[in-house]
């Protein structure tokens, strides 16, 4: 059974940072792609990151392009967010979930099989 557990999540104000961890079980982690997707307060989930099983493919939301850094440690089966400049309208619960390959195949949530409980990011302007 796959199980994904983020953690990092908090309150920060606007221009602060966090890093978000995501500590993957139950899969060969180094074989599958990973993401990260959030939900904003009344609306659906949407896609941020996502890297490929090697790390060396990633892929951005444009609303969080150069702001955001999506990264992995196969060895420690985990990977990480680091979110810098962050702003109110990033205020989310983030989740992290696990690719159905070794290639991010897309952007949407049917791209992932597994799903992490989610962590609640805060930021106050």
């Amino acid at each position: 059974q796959v199980q994904l557990v983020e953690s990092g999540g908090g309150l920060v104000q606007a221009g602060g940072s966090l890093r978000l961890s995501c500590a993957a079980s139950g899969l060969t982690f180094s074989n599958y792609a990973m993401g990260w997707f959030r939900q904003c307060p009344g609306k659906e989930r949407e896609f941020v990151a996502a890297l490929s099983r090697s790390g060396f493919s990633t892929y951005y939301a444009d609303s969080v392009k150069g702001r955001f850094t999506v990264s992995r440690d196969n060895a420690k089966n985990t990977q990480y967010l680091q979110m810098n400049s962050l702003k109110p309208d990033d205020t989310a619960v983030y989740y992290c979930a696990a690719g159905r390959s070794s290639m991010v195949t897309g952007q949407s949530e049917n791209d992932f099989r597994s799903w992490g409980q989610g962590t609640q990011v805060t930021v106050s302007s």
